[in-house]
Protein backbone atom coordinates (compact mmCIF):
# COMPACT_ATOMS: atom_id res chain seq x y z
CA UNK A 1 0.00 0.00 0.00
CA UNK A 2 2.14 2.81 -0.95
CA UNK A 3 1.67 6.21 -3.24
CA UNK A 4 -1.16 6.74 -5.29
CA UNK A 5 -0.84 6.43 -9.30
CA UNK A 6 -2.58 8.18 -12.31
CA UNK A 7 -6.37 6.81 -12.22
CA UNK A 8 -5.83 6.34 -16.04
CA UNK A 9 -2.66 4.33 -15.67
CA UNK A 10 -4.89 2.14 -13.03
CA UNK A 11 -7.75 1.33 -15.54
CA UNK A 12 -5.21 0.48 -18.12
CA UNK A 13 -4.27 -2.18 -15.91
CA UNK A 14 -7.38 -3.54 -15.53
CA UNK A 15 -8.17 -4.54 -19.06
CA UNK A 16 -7.12 -7.99 -18.20
CA UNK A 17 -8.00 -8.90 -14.91
CA UNK A 18 -10.73 -11.21 -15.09
CA UNK A 19 -9.78 -14.17 -13.10
CA UNK A 20 -6.29 -14.17 -13.36
CA UNK A 21 -5.55 -11.73 -11.10
CA UNK A 22 -6.10 -14.28 -8.36
CA UNK A 23 -4.23 -16.82 -6.61
CA UNK A 24 -4.59 -19.47 -9.34
CA UNK A 25 -8.14 -20.51 -9.67
CA UNK A 26 -10.14 -20.35 -12.51
CA UNK A 27 -13.61 -18.51 -11.87
CA UNK A 28 -16.22 -17.06 -14.11
CA UNK A 29 -15.48 -13.14 -14.60
CA UNK A 30 -17.89 -11.31 -12.84
CA UNK A 31 -18.78 -7.95 -11.99
CA UNK A 32 -19.52 -7.35 -8.45
CA UNK A 33 -19.57 -3.79 -5.82
CA UNK A 34 -17.55 -5.29 -3.80
CA UNK A 35 -14.35 -6.07 -6.24
CA UNK A 36 -11.27 -4.04 -6.10
CA UNK A 37 -7.66 -3.85 -6.71
CA UNK A 38 -4.60 -3.36 -4.38
CA UNK A 39 -1.48 -2.28 -5.36
CA UNK A 40 1.34 -5.14 -4.58
CA UNK A 41 5.04 -4.96 -4.66
CA UNK A 42 5.78 -5.64 -8.75
CA UNK A 43 4.22 -2.26 -9.00
CA UNK A 44 1.10 -3.81 -11.31
CA UNK A 45 -2.35 -3.83 -9.82
CA UNK A 46 -2.88 -7.63 -8.57
CA UNK A 47 -6.75 -7.94 -7.71
CA UNK A 48 -7.14 -8.90 -4.49
CA UNK A 49 -10.09 -9.82 -2.26
CA UNK A 50 -10.35 -9.56 1.56
CA UNK A 51 -12.39 -11.25 4.41
CA UNK A 52 -15.95 -11.30 4.39
CA UNK A 53 -18.49 -10.30 6.87
CA UNK A 54 -21.59 -8.62 7.94
CA UNK A 55 -21.21 -5.08 9.73
CA UNK A 56 -18.85 -5.43 12.73
CA UNK A 57 -15.94 -2.60 12.01
CA UNK A 58 -13.17 -1.29 14.09
CA UNK A 59 -11.61 2.37 12.79
CA UNK A 60 -8.56 3.07 14.73
CA UNK A 61 -7.25 6.39 15.26
CA UNK A 62 -4.53 6.22 13.13
CA UNK A 63 -1.21 8.62 12.89
CA UNK A 64 -1.09 11.27 10.24
CA UNK A 65 1.13 9.16 8.14
CA UNK A 66 -1.73 6.07 8.29
CA UNK A 67 -4.50 8.60 7.45
CA UNK A 68 -3.17 9.68 4.50
CA UNK A 69 -2.32 6.65 2.98
CA UNK A 70 -5.97 5.64 4.53
CA UNK A 71 -7.04 8.60 1.74
CA UNK A 72 -5.15 7.34 -0.88
CA UNK A 73 -6.26 4.08 -0.74
CA UNK A 74 -10.29 5.15 -0.50
CA UNK A 75 -9.69 7.19 -3.46
CA UNK A 76 -8.87 4.20 -5.53
CA UNK A 77 -11.40 1.85 -4.22
CA UNK A 78 -14.24 4.88 -5.00
CA UNK A 79 -12.24 5.05 -8.56
CA UNK A 80 -11.59 1.64 -9.44
CA UNK A 81 -14.11 -0.79 -7.95
CA UNK A 82 -16.75 -0.78 -10.54
CA UNK A 83 -14.35 -1.92 -13.31
CA UNK A 84 -12.94 -4.70 -11.35
CA UNK A 85 -14.84 -8.00 -11.36
CA UNK A 86 -15.16 -10.25 -8.85
CA UNK A 87 -12.65 -13.05 -7.20
CA UNK A 88 -12.07 -16.36 -6.00
CA UNK A 89 -10.28 -16.98 -2.71
CA UNK A 90 -6.33 -17.03 -3.18
CA UNK A 91 -5.50 -21.24 -4.02
CA UNK A 92 -3.16 -21.20 -1.56
CA UNK A 93 -4.93 -20.76 0.99
CA UNK A 94 -7.54 -22.95 -0.10
CA UNK A 95 -4.93 -25.85 -0.46
CA UNK A 96 -2.91 -25.05 3.15
CA UNK A 97 -6.31 -23.78 5.74
CA UNK A 98 -8.46 -26.44 3.79
CA UNK A 99 -6.08 -29.16 5.85
CA UNK A 100 -6.44 -27.13 9.51
CA UNK A 101 -8.92 -27.33 12.29
CA UNK A 102 -11.05 -23.58 12.11
CA UNK A 103 -10.23 -21.15 14.56
CA UNK A 104 -9.44 -17.37 15.07
CA UNK A 105 -7.84 -16.16 11.63
CA UNK A 106 -6.45 -12.64 11.02
CA UNK A 107 -6.09 -11.54 7.09
CA UNK A 108 -3.44 -8.51 6.47
CA UNK A 109 -3.95 -6.22 3.96
CA UNK A 110 -7.44 -7.97 2.74
CA UNK A 111 -8.90 -5.88 0.13
CA UNK A 112 -12.27 -6.84 -0.81
CA UNK A 113 -12.95 -10.28 0.92
CA UNK A 114 -12.28 -13.15 -1.35
CA UNK A 115 -9.97 -15.23 1.42
CA UNK A 116 -11.55 -13.73 5.09
CA UNK A 117 -14.99 -14.83 3.01
CA UNK A 118 -13.75 -18.37 2.36
CA UNK A 119 -12.29 -18.68 6.15
CA UNK A 120 -15.21 -17.80 7.79
CA UNK A 121 -17.48 -20.12 5.57
CA UNK A 122 -15.48 -22.82 6.17
CA UNK A 123 -15.68 -22.39 10.51
CA UNK A 124 -13.17 -19.62 10.97
CA UNK A 125 -13.41 -16.81 13.66
CA UNK A 126 -12.03 -13.76 11.12
CA UNK A 127 -10.41 -10.35 11.96
CA UNK A 128 -9.70 -8.58 8.44
CA UNK A 129 -7.94 -5.52 8.55
CA UNK A 130 -7.03 -3.17 5.67
CA UNK A 131 -5.91 0.20 5.75
CA UNK A 132 -9.29 1.70 2.88
CA UNK A 133 -12.38 2.14 4.48
CA UNK A 134 -13.71 1.90 1.38
CA UNK A 135 -12.69 -1.26 0.41
CA UNK A 136 -13.62 -2.46 4.11
CA UNK A 137 -17.38 -1.20 3.12
CA UNK A 138 -17.61 -3.36 -0.16
CA UNK A 139 -15.70 -6.53 1.68
CA UNK A 140 -18.72 -6.29 4.19
CA UNK A 141 -21.46 -6.21 1.19
CA UNK A 142 -19.85 -8.88 -0.18
CA UNK A 143 -19.88 -11.04 2.96
CA UNK A 144 -23.32 -10.19 3.66
CA UNK A 145 -24.62 -11.66 0.35
CA UNK A 146 -22.53 -14.95 1.15
CA UNK A 147 -24.03 -14.63 4.57
CA UNK A 148 -20.91 -14.66 6.80
CA UNK A 149 -19.72 -12.41 9.67
CA UNK A 150 -15.75 -11.00 9.70
CA UNK A 151 -14.90 -8.47 11.97
CA UNK A 152 -13.54 -5.34 10.27
CA UNK A 153 -10.81 -3.20 11.31
CA UNK A 154 -9.43 -0.16 9.53
CA UNK A 155 -5.71 0.52 10.01
CA UNK A 156 -2.52 -0.93 9.34
CA UNK A 157 -0.58 -4.16 10.76
CA UNK A 158 1.47 -1.84 13.20
CA UNK A 159 -1.56 0.44 14.02
CA UNK A 160 -4.39 -2.52 14.49
CA UNK A 161 -5.34 -3.63 17.83
CA UNK A 162 -4.41 -6.99 17.28
CA UNK A 163 -3.68 -9.32 20.52
CA UNK A 164 -0.27 -11.33 20.61
CA UNK A 165 -0.46 -14.49 20.15
CA UNK A 166 -4.10 -14.36 19.93
CA UNK A 167 -4.73 -16.33 16.05
CA UNK A 168 -4.59 -19.65 14.74
CA UNK A 169 -3.87 -18.69 11.44
CA UNK A 170 -2.39 -15.48 10.38
CA UNK A 171 -2.54 -14.80 6.26
CA UNK A 172 -1.01 -12.08 3.76
CA UNK A 173 -0.81 -12.28 0.24
CA UNK A 174 1.18 -10.07 -1.64
CA UNK A 175 1.45 -7.85 0.95
CA UNK A 176 3.34 -4.30 0.71
CA UNK A 177 4.49 -4.37 4.32
CA UNK A 178 7.56 -1.70 4.76
CA UNK A 179 10.41 -1.47 6.37
CA UNK A 180 10.96 0.48 9.41
CA UNK A 181 13.74 1.33 11.74
CA UNK A 182 11.61 -0.23 15.11
CA UNK A 183 10.53 -3.20 13.19
CA UNK A 184 6.44 -2.58 13.94
CA UNK A 185 5.00 -4.21 10.99
CA UNK A 186 7.78 -7.06 11.43
CA UNK A 187 6.52 -7.79 15.36
CA UNK A 188 3.12 -7.70 14.85
CA UNK A 189 3.09 -9.84 12.38
CA UNK A 190 5.00 -12.94 13.85
CA UNK A 191 3.70 -11.88 17.18
CA UNK A 192 0.12 -12.34 16.02
CA UNK A 193 0.55 -16.09 15.94
CA UNK A 194 -1.15 -18.18 18.37
CA UNK A 195 1.19 -21.11 19.73
CA UNK A 196 1.00 -24.25 16.92
CA UNK A 197 -0.67 -21.65 14.82
CA UNK A 198 0.27 -21.05 11.84
CA UNK A 199 1.01 -18.12 9.79
CA UNK A 200 0.87 -17.75 5.36
CA UNK A 201 2.62 -15.69 3.29
CA UNK A 202 2.79 -15.29 -0.65
CA UNK A 203 4.24 -13.05 -2.36
CA UNK A 204 5.17 -12.88 -5.95
CA UNK A 205 7.82 -14.71 -7.47
CA UNK A 206 10.24 -12.98 -9.90
CA UNK A 207 9.76 -9.48 -9.22
CA UNK A 208 11.31 -6.70 -11.82
CA UNK A 209 12.50 -4.45 -9.45
CA UNK A 210 13.33 -1.99 -12.36
CA UNK A 211 9.66 -2.23 -13.66
CA UNK A 212 8.35 -1.98 -9.83
CA UNK A 213 10.32 1.44 -9.96
CA UNK A 214 9.17 2.66 -12.94
CA UNK A 215 5.29 2.48 -11.23
CA UNK A 216 6.46 3.91 -8.17
CA UNK A 217 7.32 0.90 -5.87
CA UNK A 218 10.76 -0.15 -4.66
CA UNK A 219 10.55 -3.41 -3.32
CA UNK A 220 13.77 -2.62 -1.20
CA UNK A 221 10.91 -0.56 0.71
CA UNK A 222 8.99 -3.40 1.88
CA UNK A 223 9.30 -7.07 3.14
CA UNK A 224 10.16 -9.73 1.27
CA UNK A 225 10.00 -13.26 1.08
CA UNK A 226 13.54 -13.68 2.24
CA UNK A 227 12.63 -11.36 4.72
CA UNK A 228 9.44 -13.07 6.29
CA UNK A 229 11.78 -16.19 6.45
CA UNK A 230 14.57 -14.42 8.36
CA UNK A 231 11.93 -13.45 11.13
CA UNK A 232 11.18 -16.93 11.79
CA UNK A 233 14.45 -18.67 12.44
CA UNK A 234 13.95 -19.57 16.43
CA UNK A 235 11.15 -21.74 17.44
CA UNK A 236 9.00 -22.20 14.28
CA UNK A 237 8.71 -25.17 11.81
CA UNK A 238 8.96 -23.42 8.43
CA UNK A 239 7.87 -24.43 4.69
CA UNK A 240 9.42 -22.66 1.78
CA UNK A 241 7.74 -22.92 -1.52
CA UNK A 242 9.81 -21.36 -4.49
CA UNK A 243 8.43 -20.29 -7.44
CA UNK A 244 5.17 -22.49 -6.67
CA UNK A 245 3.26 -22.33 -10.14
CA UNK A 246 0.18 -20.64 -10.62
CA UNK A 247 -2.82 -22.58 -12.63
CA UNK A 248 -3.77 -19.08 -13.63
CA UNK A 249 -1.11 -16.35 -14.88
CA UNK A 250 -2.00 -12.70 -12.90
CA UNK A 251 -0.36 -9.09 -14.22
CA UNK A 252 -1.43 -7.03 -16.70
CA UNK A 253 0.88 -9.48 -19.12
CA UNK A 254 0.00 -12.70 -17.22
CA UNK A 255 3.34 -12.19 -16.15
CA UNK A 256 2.86 -13.50 -12.87
CA UNK A 257 3.06 -17.30 -13.47
CA UNK A 258 5.26 -18.48 -9.97
CA UNK A 259 4.28 -17.53 -6.36
CA UNK A 260 7.11 -17.66 -3.17
CA UNK A 261 4.79 -18.96 -0.51
CA UNK A 262 6.04 -19.07 3.26
CA UNK A 263 3.67 -21.99 5.81
CA UNK A 264 5.20 -21.44 9.14
CA UNK A 265 4.02 -23.03 12.50
CA UNK A 266 4.96 -21.62 15.79
CA UNK A 267 6.38 -24.34 18.04
CA UNK A 268 5.54 -22.70 21.12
Amino acid sequence: MTGSKPVGALILMLVMFDQRARGGRAAAPQRSPGAASISCLCGERCLRACPGSSDHCVVTDPPDAAAVLADEWDERYTSLADRIPDVEPNAVLITEAGALRPGRALDIGCGVGAEAIWLATHGWNVMALDVSRVALEHAAHRARQAGVDVQWVQARLEDAPVAACGFDLVTAFYPALRHSDAREGQQALVSAVAAHGILLVVHHADVDAERAKAHGFDPADYLSHDDIVELLSDGWDVRIHRRRPREVPAGPEGQHTHDDVVVARRQR
